[in-house]
């Protein structure tokens, strides 16, 4: 079963916790993951670490990240990773539409639940619009 990657998973979380890391993100660099991998793996592994710090580094195509989202921070995930517009990702995909988790998006998600993301409005869209202006 995908029992394994728990246990793997939960393994080298007790190895990194004994070398002093606190923060661990779970990564889906290729974008393939869905909601019951994402919601099964944090369950399991903040329930078995609860010293650790889980973060998601999540890579979405336009259609998947709100469910990707909500998997993790439902399954008790705090912490995300994000960038404006969701630049970058991982160059060995052969799909230009799977990228980082948007910013954007993150932060309507939050508005949208009433989560305080902390997030200064402001400065997130001048940053925004600069990296717009950066990008033409």
């Amino acid at each position: 079963g995908e029992r394994w990657h728990e246990d793997i998973v939960s393994q080298w979380s007790e190895q990194l916790t004994k070398m002093g890391v606190s923060i661990i993100a779970l990564s889906d660099t290729i974008g393939v993951s869905n909601s019951q991998n994402i919601s099964r793996l944090f369950k399991h592994l903040i329930k078995e670490h609860p010293e650790i710090e889980w973060g998601a580094h999540l890579h979405t195509s336009k259609n998947s990240w709100k469910e990707k989202v909500q998997s993790a921070f439902e399954s008790g995930c705090r912490r995300f990773d994000t960038t404006i517009r969701g630049l970058g990702g991982c160059p060995m995909v052969k799909d230009d539409l799977v990228g980082n988790m948007p910013t954007e998006k993150f932060i309507s998600f939050c508005n949208e639940q009433k989560i305080n993301h902390s997030i200064d409005s402001l400065a997130f869209e001048s940053a925004y619009n600069k990296a717009i202006e950066l990008l033409k």
